[in-house]
């Protein structure tokens, strides 16, 4: 069997893998989330995660690991999950650790097998666009770049960790970057999912909302300090 086919067929399990998570979780936990406006429903809920233990931790990280292969399954939904499941605080623990185990292994198997291991899990011209940009090339900024883009919400990250791989910096700066840099969005999708689980609607949006809000200021003072438009011109080659 060639390379090629082994990937598809990789590919193909985790989308099944996705799938069969996505479903099995929403099956379980389903006849509680329904009554999650009630105390009684928010403690039923509270009870059913209690009760799955280690295999809702394992489910929660093979959907995570889908979801960083694949690239295309956004994050966001896992991460909520994780916040009703085991709140703002440690779901946000949960996903970034994992986040890093996963981030970590992709970006050493890049530098072990290369751009063919890139190729097969992402976009080629994506890729080439991006490693033609000299911003990305140049050592002294690609770090300040890695963390600008992990910082604001809507990046494509996972591409990110593919490609980091194939840049010039350090492993132990990428893998803390990747890892720490993702905290403000995650824990804005983890508190968000902690108040779904308690019923409280209007918090998660105002939540939402809000981090929409701070990451505009963010963007627009990094744009006003940056006279060389080095952000906007990064920001254009991952797109």
């Amino acid at each position: 069997m060639s390379r090629k086919n082994k990937i598809k067929i990789f590919k193909i399990i985790l989308t099944l893998l996705v799938i069969t998570l996505f479903v099995g979780i929403t099956i379980y936990l389903f006849p509680v989330m329904k009554n999650l406006s009630t105390t009684d429903g928010q403690v039923a809920f509270k009870e059913k995660v209690d009760s799955s233990g280690i295999w809702g931790l394992l489910s929660l990280f093979g959907l995570q690991v889908a979801q960083i292969f694949l690239i295309i399954v956004p994050g966001e939904p896992i991460e909520i999950l994780a916040g009703m499941c085991y709140g703002g605080i440690w779901g946000t623990v949960f996903i970034m650790i994992s986040a890093g185990i996963i981030s970590t292994s992709i970006f050493l198997l890049v530098r072990k097998f290369g751009r063919k291991f890139v190729y097969d899990f992402c976009d080629k011209e994506k890729v080439k666009k991006i490693e033609n940009n000299k911003l990305f090339q140049n050592p002294r900024k690609i770090e300040m770049i890695m963390l600008i883009l992990f910082l604001i919400p809507g990046t494509p990250k996972d591409l990110l960790v593919y490609v980091a791989g194939l840049l010039p910096i350090k492993p132990i700066r990428f893998i803390l970057i990747s890892t720490f840099a993702r905290f403000p969005s995650v824990i804005t999708s983890t508190l968000a999912g902690q108040n779904l689980a308690i019923g409280d609607w209007k918090m998660s949006i105002i939540l939402y909302v809000g981090i929409l809000i701070i990451v505009a200021i963010i963007v627009f003072i990094i744009n006003k300090l940056d006279k060389d438009k080095i952000t906007k011109d990064a920001i254009n080659s991952i797109k």
